[in-house]
């Protein structure tokens, strides 16, 4: 059968003998080259042969393969599957199985938030995040926050019906801002607004809808910009901070070095996902941000500390990868993907708790606590800006409340209080 992975007689004939046999060894190259162990390949190629003999029974092309055809299978099939064994049919498995084959075969192309959509839904939240990554130039996180809203919002109001914009009223518009999600606070129902009329103005600039009196009859939720203190963190929390991390493990290694990034350099957590091999200059000691929030690039100081601990993870353990040049990458298959802000966050939650924090959340506590740190030490407005990378001085404006030192010289007496 295939040389990579022995396979007893019958998985392998319903492969052998299935729609899927042209891409049983690309199959098979495709696990061994990501990392995993043999005996998950093992196990991965039987949930593709299980597959492969239910696309043989039901008569289904291979050109019929995408996500909502395995989304049936898992979903459908397998909860009263009466197939010959020996078979996996741990859904965990099987998911985790055909994701990877759908790679192979070219037809991932749906977001998994997706996948239980009917088509016009898919295609149409498709088309919007296609927009806000094009036109708007927007994160990856924020599109696929952004879809998911207006999944729910199409799912509201047509459900598995066609989208039709003729048949939206200024009360399914208000209806679903004030109630998203279910017992909404104002953050959340300000981001559904934001949502909607942007996606309304994308049906304008893309179809041509007459949809301006429904963008007017979006709810503006009220918020005060700047109103609010950002939270930072004094020097020797920072301190306190790094010194959690144990240096033990590949994975407390990298973890501590993106750590650095984070508290040194006031990197976005998207930032240091982004950073490859190659934008490291370790002649000049400078370090390229090639992409960021305001989507231009910027080429900034490496400090010693931080150099130092890329340079520990890079030589004692980063995986050795066949493709990726990212700089952080996983340890575990599939290892030639570079991590996401996910695992960013998690490492950094990790250290607050080690640290006894449990008021303190998010990656932009980081931040924040850099621009503080360089107020105190004499910075400009306009310098703490070039080091945040702000595209406006009107963003960094905020960070003058924190630098109390600098107030007590302009504050002025309270009225009636002793001179």
């Amino acid at each position: 059968m295939i040389g990579l992975v022995p396979l007893r007689p019958q998985p392998q004939a319903w492969l052998w003998r299935s729609v899927l046999s042209p891409f049983a060894e690309r199959y098979c190259e495709y696990l061994v080259d990501a990392g995993y162990a043999a005996g998950t390949v093992n196990r991965y190629v039987r949930c593709a042969a299980h597959f492969a003999y239910w696309l043989t029974t039901h008569r289904i092309a291979v050109a019929s393969v995408d996500d909502r055809l395995v989304f049936r299978f898992v979903n459908d099939h397998l909860r009263r599957c009466t197939c010959p064994d020996p078979i996996p049919r741990c859904r965990t498995d099987v998911s985790a199985a055909l994701r990877h084959l759908l790679v192979v075969l070219g037809a991932c192309n749906v977001p998994r938030f997706l996948q239980a959509e009917p088509d016009s839904v898919q295609q149409e939240v498709c088309g919007f995040t296609d927009h806000l990554k094009d036109v708007c130039g927007l994160a990856e996180c924020t599109r696929y926050q952004r879809g998911r809203i207006i999944r729910d919002f199409l799912r509201q109001r047509f459900g598995r019906k066609h989208i039709d914009m003729e048949q939206l009223t200024i009360r399914d518009i208000r209806r679903f801002v004030t109630r998203y999600p279910d017992g909404c606070n104002a953050g959340a129902a300000h981001v559904a607004g934001v949502t909607l009329r942007s996606y309304l103005r994308f049906r304008t600039m893309q179809y041509n809808d007459q949809v301006e009196d429904l963008i007017a009859a979006v709810p503006n939720v009220a918020g005060w910009r700047l109103a609010a203190l950002p939270e930072t963190l004094s020097d020797a929390a920072i301190e306190q901070f790094l010194k959690s991390f144990d240096l033990a493990t590949a994975s407390s290694l990298r973890d501590y070095a993106m750590a650095r990034c984070l508290a040194d350099l006031g990197l976005r957590a998207a930032e240091v996902v982004q950073i490859q091999l190659d934008d490291l200059n370790w002649r000049e000691g400078t370090l390229q941000i090639r992409r960021t929030k305001s989507r231009r690039g910027y080429v900034i100081p490496l400090p010693e500390p931080t150099g130092r601990a890329i340079a520990d993870y890079i030589r004692l353990a980063r995986r050795k990868t066949a493709t990726s040049r990212a700089l952080f990458v996983r340890h575990y298959a599939p290892a030639d993907v570079p991590l996401g802000t996910g695992r960013v966050h998690q490492a950094v939650h990790a250290a607050y708790v080690r640290c006894g924090w449990t008021k303190q959340s998010g990656t932009h506590l980081l931040r924040h606590s850099v621009a503080r740190r360089l107020l105190r030490s004499g910075s400009s407005l306009k310098e703490v800006a070039d080091v945040m990378r702000h595209q406006s001085i009107d963003t960094t404006a905020i960070y003058t409340k924190i630098d109390l030192r600098s107030l007590e010289a302009v504050a002025l007496p309270w009225p009636g209080s002793e001179s």
